[in-house]
Protein backbone atom coordinates (compact mmCIF):
# COMPACT_ATOMS: atom_id res chain seq x y z
CA UNK A 1 0.00 0.00 0.00
CA UNK A 2 1.48 3.54 -1.19
CA UNK A 3 1.90 6.16 1.56
CA UNK A 4 -1.02 8.09 -0.25
CA UNK A 5 -3.14 5.32 0.41
CA UNK A 6 -2.18 4.35 4.09
CA UNK A 7 -3.32 8.38 4.56
CA UNK A 8 -6.22 8.22 2.91
CA UNK A 9 -7.60 5.22 4.59
CA UNK A 10 -5.94 6.89 7.93
CA UNK A 11 -8.42 10.09 7.28
CA UNK A 12 -10.90 7.95 6.57
CA UNK A 13 -10.89 6.33 10.10
CA UNK A 14 -10.98 9.65 11.81
CA UNK A 15 -14.25 10.18 10.22
CA UNK A 16 -15.53 7.22 11.50
CA UNK A 17 -14.27 7.60 14.95
CA UNK A 18 -15.78 11.48 14.78
CA UNK A 19 -19.27 10.19 14.12
CA UNK A 20 -19.51 7.24 16.48
CA UNK A 21 -20.76 7.31 19.48
CA UNK A 22 -18.16 6.20 22.47
CA UNK A 23 -18.95 4.86 25.88
CA UNK A 24 -19.54 7.39 28.50
CA UNK A 25 -18.09 6.98 32.27
CA UNK A 26 -20.38 7.65 35.50
CA UNK A 27 -19.15 11.09 37.76
CA UNK A 28 -20.13 10.70 40.85
CA UNK A 29 -19.09 13.57 43.51
CA UNK A 30 -19.94 14.70 46.63
CA UNK A 31 -19.64 18.40 49.11
CA UNK A 32 -16.23 16.83 49.41
CA UNK A 33 -15.14 16.85 46.31
CA UNK A 34 -16.00 20.14 45.64
CA UNK A 35 -14.52 21.62 48.86
CA UNK A 36 -11.30 19.68 47.79
CA UNK A 37 -11.40 21.45 44.79
CA UNK A 38 -11.93 24.85 45.70
CA UNK A 39 -8.95 24.61 48.39
CA UNK A 40 -6.57 23.15 45.59
CA UNK A 41 -7.11 26.41 43.33
CA UNK A 42 -6.26 28.90 46.55
CA UNK A 43 -9.61 29.36 47.89
CA UNK A 44 -9.24 30.48 51.72
CA UNK A 45 -11.49 29.25 54.61
CA UNK A 46 -13.02 32.68 55.01
CA UNK A 47 -14.23 31.80 51.27
CA UNK A 48 -16.99 29.80 53.35
CA UNK A 49 -19.33 29.84 50.21
CA UNK A 50 -16.59 27.24 48.61
CA UNK A 51 -15.12 25.33 51.33
CA UNK A 52 -17.70 25.20 54.19
CA UNK A 53 -20.84 22.91 53.06
CA UNK A 54 -23.17 24.50 55.84
CA UNK A 55 -22.87 27.89 54.36
CA UNK A 56 -26.12 29.28 53.10
CA UNK A 57 -24.45 30.08 49.67
CA UNK A 58 -22.36 26.74 49.61
CA UNK A 59 -21.93 25.97 45.74
CA UNK A 60 -19.39 24.28 43.06
CA UNK A 61 -16.74 26.85 41.32
CA UNK A 62 -17.33 26.76 37.55
CA UNK A 63 -14.16 25.93 36.97
CA UNK A 64 -15.27 22.53 38.80
CA UNK A 65 -16.66 21.01 35.43
CA UNK A 66 -12.70 20.83 34.22
CA UNK A 67 -12.75 17.57 36.58
CA UNK A 68 -15.08 15.41 34.43
CA UNK A 69 -12.26 15.57 31.66
CA UNK A 70 -10.39 12.76 33.67
CA UNK A 71 -13.50 10.55 33.11
CA UNK A 72 -13.34 10.80 29.09
CA UNK A 73 -12.32 7.53 28.12
CA UNK A 74 -11.94 8.17 24.61
CA UNK A 75 -8.98 5.85 22.75
CA UNK A 76 -8.07 8.13 19.59
CA UNK A 77 -4.07 7.12 19.74
CA UNK A 78 -4.44 4.22 16.98
CA UNK A 79 -5.64 7.08 14.63
CA UNK A 80 -2.33 8.98 14.69
CA UNK A 81 1.02 8.00 12.90
CA UNK A 82 3.88 7.55 16.07
CA UNK A 83 1.65 8.40 18.87
CA UNK A 84 3.92 8.62 21.57
CA UNK A 85 1.91 9.97 25.12
CA UNK A 86 5.36 11.64 26.20
CA UNK A 87 4.76 13.58 23.03
CA UNK A 88 1.35 14.93 23.96
CA UNK A 89 0.93 18.51 25.32
CA UNK A 90 -2.07 20.02 26.64
CA UNK A 91 -2.61 23.57 24.29
CA UNK A 92 -6.50 24.21 25.37
CA UNK A 93 -8.88 24.36 27.59
CA UNK A 94 -12.80 25.35 26.68
CA UNK A 95 -15.43 24.99 29.01
CA UNK A 96 -19.43 26.14 28.66
CA UNK A 97 -21.34 25.91 31.67
CA UNK A 98 -25.36 25.70 30.89
CA UNK A 99 -26.18 25.01 34.53
CA UNK A 100 -24.50 25.45 37.31
CA UNK A 101 -23.18 21.64 38.66
CA UNK A 102 -24.52 21.15 42.39
CA UNK A 103 -22.95 20.27 45.03
CA UNK A 104 -23.65 16.42 45.32
CA UNK A 105 -23.99 14.82 41.60
CA UNK A 106 -24.61 12.16 39.88
CA UNK A 107 -23.73 12.86 35.96
CA UNK A 108 -22.39 10.90 32.90
CA UNK A 109 -19.50 11.82 31.22
CA UNK A 110 -20.03 11.43 27.39
CA UNK A 111 -16.90 11.72 25.07
CA UNK A 112 -16.41 12.51 21.86
CA UNK A 113 -13.75 13.49 18.85
CA UNK A 114 -14.34 16.84 17.45
CA UNK A 115 -11.39 17.06 15.00
CA UNK A 116 -7.76 15.66 14.31
CA UNK A 117 -5.91 18.49 11.98
CA UNK A 118 -2.56 17.73 10.69
CA UNK A 119 -0.09 20.65 11.65
CA UNK A 120 2.98 18.93 9.33
CA UNK A 121 5.03 17.25 12.11
CA UNK A 122 2.51 17.02 14.91
CA UNK A 123 -1.27 16.87 15.19
CA UNK A 124 -4.18 18.13 16.63
CA UNK A 125 -6.76 16.34 18.38
CA UNK A 126 -10.01 18.61 19.71
CA UNK A 127 -12.04 16.35 22.14
CA UNK A 128 -15.09 16.76 23.95
CA UNK A 129 -16.27 15.54 27.35
CA UNK A 130 -20.25 16.37 27.85
CA UNK A 131 -21.65 16.85 31.60
CA UNK A 132 -24.92 15.02 30.93
CA UNK A 133 -27.68 14.30 33.59
CA UNK A 134 -28.23 10.90 33.42
CA UNK A 135 -32.05 10.73 33.88
CA UNK A 136 -32.96 13.91 32.10
CA UNK A 137 -30.32 14.04 29.62
CA UNK A 138 -29.51 17.40 30.08
CA UNK A 139 -26.34 18.55 29.75
CA UNK A 140 -24.83 20.58 32.33
CA UNK A 141 -21.64 21.89 30.87
CA UNK A 142 -18.79 20.62 28.38
CA UNK A 143 -15.34 20.47 27.97
CA UNK A 144 -13.19 20.75 24.53
CA UNK A 145 -9.69 19.94 24.99
CA UNK A 146 -7.56 20.50 22.39
CA UNK A 147 -3.99 18.28 22.62
CA UNK A 148 -0.67 19.03 20.79
CA UNK A 149 0.84 15.69 19.74
CA UNK A 150 3.89 16.31 18.31
CA UNK A 151 5.74 13.95 16.05
CA UNK A 152 2.49 12.06 14.82
CA UNK A 153 1.63 14.49 11.53
CA UNK A 154 2.61 14.29 8.04
CA UNK A 155 -0.88 12.10 7.68
CA UNK A 156 -2.63 14.68 4.98
CA UNK A 157 -3.90 18.43 5.52
CA UNK A 158 -7.35 18.24 6.85
CA UNK A 159 -10.05 21.55 6.89
CA UNK A 160 -10.78 22.48 10.38
CA UNK A 161 -14.06 22.14 11.32
CA UNK A 162 -16.90 24.53 12.65
CA UNK A 163 -16.72 25.07 16.28
CA UNK A 164 -18.03 27.27 19.04
CA UNK A 165 -16.99 30.68 18.05
CA UNK A 166 -15.55 30.89 21.86
CA UNK A 167 -13.53 27.94 21.94
CA UNK A 168 -11.97 29.25 18.78
CA UNK A 169 -11.86 33.32 19.38
CA UNK A 170 -8.22 34.79 18.85
CA UNK A 171 -8.63 36.68 22.20
CA UNK A 172 -5.94 39.19 21.68
CA UNK A 173 -5.57 41.70 24.62
CA UNK A 174 -6.03 45.36 23.86
CA UNK A 175 -3.01 48.03 23.46
CA UNK A 176 -3.72 49.47 26.73
CA UNK A 177 -2.67 48.06 30.31
CA UNK A 178 -4.96 45.79 32.10
CA UNK A 179 -8.25 47.30 33.00
CA UNK A 180 -7.70 45.26 36.43
CA UNK A 181 -4.67 42.77 38.07
CA UNK A 182 -5.48 40.50 40.85
CA UNK A 183 -1.95 38.59 42.45
CA UNK A 184 -1.85 35.11 44.01
CA UNK A 185 1.05 33.28 45.30
CA UNK A 186 0.09 29.74 45.23
CA UNK A 187 1.30 27.24 47.67
CA UNK A 188 4.59 25.09 47.16
CA UNK A 189 2.51 22.34 47.81
CA UNK A 190 -0.11 23.44 45.90
CA UNK A 191 0.57 20.60 43.22
CA UNK A 192 0.43 17.81 45.66
CA UNK A 193 -2.48 18.84 46.64
CA UNK A 194 -4.33 19.69 43.37
CA UNK A 195 -3.48 16.28 41.74
CA UNK A 196 -6.46 14.59 44.63
CA UNK A 197 -8.93 15.77 41.75
CA UNK A 198 -8.07 13.08 39.93
CA UNK A 199 -5.11 14.17 37.80
CA UNK A 200 -2.26 11.74 38.85
CA UNK A 201 0.56 12.08 36.56
CA UNK A 202 3.88 12.16 38.50
CA UNK A 203 5.21 14.91 36.33
CA UNK A 204 3.33 17.10 39.15
CA UNK A 205 4.69 15.11 42.28
CA UNK A 206 7.70 12.93 41.54
CA UNK A 207 11.25 14.72 40.83
CA UNK A 208 12.43 11.62 39.79
CA UNK A 209 9.75 11.78 36.45
CA UNK A 210 9.98 15.67 36.25
CA UNK A 211 13.24 16.09 35.60
CA UNK A 212 13.21 13.50 32.31
CA UNK A 213 10.82 16.49 30.93
CA UNK A 214 13.49 18.79 31.90
CA UNK A 215 11.82 20.15 35.14
CA UNK A 216 14.24 20.29 38.06
CA UNK A 217 10.88 20.45 40.48
CA UNK A 218 8.04 18.91 39.54
CA UNK A 219 5.31 21.23 38.11
CA UNK A 220 1.77 23.16 38.77
CA UNK A 221 -0.86 21.85 36.82
CA UNK A 222 -1.77 23.73 34.00
CA UNK A 223 -5.52 23.28 35.03
CA UNK A 224 -4.90 24.77 38.30
CA UNK A 225 -3.69 27.63 37.08
CA UNK A 226 -6.87 27.59 34.79
CA UNK A 227 -8.94 27.35 38.09
CA UNK A 228 -7.25 30.09 39.76
CA UNK A 229 -7.52 32.40 36.79
CA UNK A 230 -10.96 31.69 36.48
CA UNK A 231 -11.65 32.58 39.95
CA UNK A 232 -10.03 35.61 39.53
CA UNK A 233 -12.34 36.74 36.85
CA UNK A 234 -15.58 35.79 38.97
CA UNK A 235 -14.01 37.73 41.76
CA UNK A 236 -13.29 40.94 39.32
CA UNK A 237 -16.09 40.92 36.78
CA UNK A 238 -18.65 38.34 38.69
CA UNK A 239 -19.25 40.37 41.84
CA UNK A 240 -17.31 36.69 43.21
CA UNK A 241 -20.85 34.51 42.06
CA UNK A 242 -20.36 31.16 40.50
CA UNK A 243 -23.49 31.41 38.24
CA UNK A 244 -21.39 34.70 37.05
CA UNK A 245 -19.17 33.02 34.43
CA UNK A 246 -20.82 31.17 31.36
CA UNK A 247 -17.82 30.22 29.76
CA UNK A 248 -13.79 30.28 29.66
CA UNK A 249 -11.07 29.36 27.01
CA UNK A 250 -7.31 29.28 27.56
CA UNK A 251 -4.22 28.61 26.03
CA UNK A 252 -1.43 27.00 27.92
CA UNK A 253 1.45 29.12 26.95
CA UNK A 254 4.51 28.10 29.95
CA UNK A 255 4.79 25.84 33.14
CA UNK A 256 4.15 26.97 36.40
CA UNK A 257 5.98 26.17 39.56
CA UNK A 258 3.99 25.93 42.82
CA UNK A 259 5.02 28.83 44.57
CA UNK A 260 5.20 31.34 42.14
CA UNK A 261 2.75 34.31 41.61
CA UNK A 262 0.27 34.38 39.27
CA UNK A 263 -1.06 37.84 38.07
CA UNK A 264 -3.95 37.82 35.98
CA UNK A 265 -4.51 40.44 33.45
CA UNK A 266 -7.84 41.58 32.72
CA UNK A 267 -9.43 43.41 30.07
CA UNK A 268 -13.53 44.02 29.72
CA UNK A 269 -13.75 43.46 26.04
CA UNK A 270 -17.64 44.46 25.91
CA UNK A 271 -20.38 43.86 29.29
CA UNK A 272 -20.43 40.53 28.57
CA UNK A 273 -16.91 39.39 27.90
CA UNK A 274 -13.23 39.53 29.34
CA UNK A 275 -10.17 39.18 27.83
CA UNK A 276 -7.67 37.96 30.56
CA UNK A 277 -3.95 36.16 30.37
CA UNK A 278 -1.89 35.16 33.27
CA UNK A 279 1.62 35.96 33.99
CA UNK A 280 4.24 34.34 36.42
CA UNK A 281 5.76 37.02 38.02
CA UNK A 282 9.05 35.79 39.24
CA UNK A 283 10.19 34.78 35.51
CA UNK A 284 7.38 37.15 33.62
CA UNK A 285 6.21 34.72 30.95
CA UNK A 286 2.70 33.99 30.36
CA UNK A 287 1.29 30.98 31.73
CA UNK A 288 -2.20 31.29 30.41
CA UNK A 289 -2.76 33.41 26.89
CA UNK A 290 -5.08 34.16 23.95
CA UNK A 291 -8.43 33.43 26.99
CA UNK A 292 -11.76 34.99 27.66
CA UNK A 293 -14.51 34.65 30.02
CA UNK A 294 -17.78 35.06 28.89
CA UNK A 295 -20.83 36.04 31.60
CA UNK A 296 -23.83 35.00 31.77
CA UNK A 297 -24.55 38.86 32.81
CA UNK A 298 -23.04 42.55 32.04
CA UNK A 299 -20.57 43.15 34.34
CA UNK A 300 -20.91 46.37 36.22
CA UNK A 301 -17.39 46.21 37.40
CA UNK A 302 -15.74 49.97 37.16
CA UNK A 303 -12.91 50.22 34.66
Amino acid sequence: MSVSARDERRLQRIELFKQATHPSSEWQYNSRDVILYALSIGCQRTEREFVYENDCDFATLPSFAVIAVHKAKLHYQDLLPNFDPRMLLHGEQYVEVFCPLPTNGRFVVKPSLIDIQDKGKAALVITRASIVDPDTNKVYAINEVTAFVRRSGGFGRTKPVARIAAATAVNKPPQRSPDAVIEERTSPDLAALYRLNADYNPLHIDPAFSSKGGFEVPILHGLCSFGISTKHVMQQYGQGKPNSIKSIKAQFAMYVFPGETLRTEMWQEDPNKIIFQTRVLERDVLAIAKAAAELTTPSTSKL
